[in-house]
């Protein structure tokens, strides 16, 4: 009888220890917005292919080759987002914050993600101004195609900075950036033949 109830003491011992784990993370003020099972939580926009497959939230070009967008439901405007994503085929999309939407005409912000030598990390404004700053060469290359990589945005207020794969990619402060609200969102561009991977979706409100 010893084993059976030394084996079941180590696996309470280490179903605690996991306990400790996850509540360290809700002390650091971490909320997961992917559950890995649905998309509860998250708003649709067009006809582009969004769906869970082995835990992972998948974007994919649909027949109509559109833009399309998966917003929250939830706005957030000052925060510490992270991220991991991986790119098959084409991979080109990105990470909106403090967008808002009209079918799929998005007003807000666009951190770049992308083939290589595409500037991801960068910052875009969608129907507006543009590129407001690109990563330089040598930021670039800590992008991994085809591999997970970790994408880090921090915003608040007017200052917004960017890392990738634990890289600095662009630091930017702007007054109209500082003056938006809206949702984060993840995008697949137009043109087809996009597919990309999304995982451990977290963000962490920051004061003002």
């Amino acid at each position: 009888m010893k084993k059976p109830t030394n084996y079941l003491l180590f696996i309470l011992a280490t179903l605690l220890v996991g306990c400790g784990v996850l509540q360290k993370k809700d002390e650091a003020g971490f909320k997961t917005l992917f559950n890995g099972k649905n998309l509860d939580g998250w708003v649709q926009h067009g006809t582009e292919k969004w769906y869970v497959e082995k835990g992972e939230l998948i974007c994919e070009s649909g027949p109509d080759a559109q833009y399309g967008y998966l917003s929250t439901a939830d706005y957030y405007d000052n925060f510490e987002l992270s991220l991991e994503f991986k790119q098959e085929a084409n991979g080109n999309s990105g990470v909106f914050f403090r967008s808002t939407f009209e079918g799929t005409k998005v007003s807000g912000w666009q951190v770049e993600v992308a083939p290589p030598g595409s500037h991801t990390g960068g910052i875009y404004e969608s129907y507006g101004r543009g590129w407001l700053i690109q990563p330089g060469p040598e930021q670039e290359k800590a992008l991994k195609m085809g591999e997970w990589n970790t994408l880090k945005v921090i915003a608040k207020g007017p200052a917004v900075t960017t890392w990738l794969n634990g890289v600095e990619m662009v630091q930017i402060e702007d007054q109209k950036i500082g003056e938006g609200k809206g949702a984060i969102a993840l995008q697949i561009h137009d043109g087809g033949g996009i597919k990309v991977r999304w995982r451990n979706i977290r963000i962490r409100p920051l004061g003002k």
